[in-house]
């Protein structure tokens, strides 16, 4: 990882997001630098996958600025709902980005469908991170993790969907874990394992 610069743009204006991945680069030494100092927008997300959407807003943003772009796409899908809210997860909590919204909206939906039994209640989350480089190259890693929906929602740590996704082997939501342990065992602590193994090699 000698020739990879110590500091690359975090493509995202999303608090909890990039106080995750601030934190998983922290520890190979990467430092971030804000996409605010740029006063740069994130693009319209018309990528009909994770990994386009997640490129889409790499690429823009290492475009503007010239350098390294760091973006993440993720989002939860439930099998039951024909994987939604998947790709659009972000827009069920609508222009105010209220999860609560969305996490009601998921509910009332699957309730019309089954009679919410574990196995009805599966879910997964998935992270599609993008590496853009001002070269026009780019590298792609996906994580995610598996697990079912709790309701109500329980926990106020994390942010979005995480007070109704209990991973698998665990009692307890993402939003009642701690952040330190939730970086351990994410869909985006995952698709980061992948990117720091990339990283050991150039």
């Amino acid at each position: 990882m000698n020739k990879f610069p110590k500091k690359i743009v975090v493509a995202s204006h999303n608090l909890g997001k990039v106080r995750e991945i601030n934190a998983l680069l922290k520890k190979q030494g990467i430092k971030t630098i804000s996409l605010k100092r740029f006063n740069i927008n994130e693009p319209r997300e018309t990528g009909l996958t994770f990994i386009e959407n997640s490129v889409l807003k790499s690429k823009n943003t290492s475009k503007k600025t010239n350098l390294i772009a760091i973006a993440d796409d993720s989002g939860l899908c439930i099998p039951l709902i024909n994987n939604e809210p998947g790709i659009y997860s972000a827009r069920w909590a609508g222009r105010k980005k209220d999860f609560s919204i969305a996490m009601n909206k998921i509910e009332k939906k699957m309730k019309t469908i089954c009679s919410m039994t574990k196995k009805d209640r599966r879910a997964f989350f998935v992270c599609a991170l993008s590496l853009y480089f001002p070269d026009n190259t780019y590298k792609v890693f996906e994580g995610k993790v598996y697990g079912h929906l709790q309701f109500p929602p329980r926990g106020n740590n994390g942010f979005g969907y995480d007070p109704i996704f209990v991973p698998n082997g665990y009692k307890k939501t993402f939003g009642e874990m701690t952040y330190s342990f939730k970086e351990r065992i994410s869909h985006r602590a995952i698709a980061f394992q992948k990117l720091n193994s990339y990283l050991k090699k150039i």
